[in-house]
């Protein structure tokens, strides 16, 4: 993110960019992987949007479980889409934010 941030000429403080929610969803994913990674967890990630525009930004899927996240720059929990739950009743969901990373990337 730091040579992106670089090459595009944007190193202003988080509160002064208008792309904070995208930096801080590839920080949380970035992070997250690695935990996954360094602790030989075999999970598998994906994206999920369906052809109305709802999305998640984050799925893992391991032991045949479902997790899906939602991931938010501000301290803002949001709910699952219905079109989610409709589909996928048994799956864990959650939002995570700047109050409840640490013990998602740690």
């Amino acid at each position: 993110m730091g040579i992106r941030n670089a090459v595009i000429g944007n190193l202003k403080y988080p509160d002064e960019r208008n792309d904070i929610g995208a930096l801080w969803e590839n920080f949380i994913i970035s992070e997250r992987k690695k935990y996954l990674h360094y602790n030989r967890i075999n999970a598998t990630g994906y994206f999920w949007r369906t052809y109305t525009g709802a999305e998640l930004d984050y799925i893992e899927e391991f032991d045949g479980n479902l997790n899906a996240y939602e991931i938010k720059y501000s301290k803002k929990r949001i709910k699952a889409p219905r079109s989610w739950i409709d589909n996928y009743p048994d799956a864990f969901f959650q939002t995570i934010n700047r109050e409840n990373y640490l013990e998602f990337v740690l």
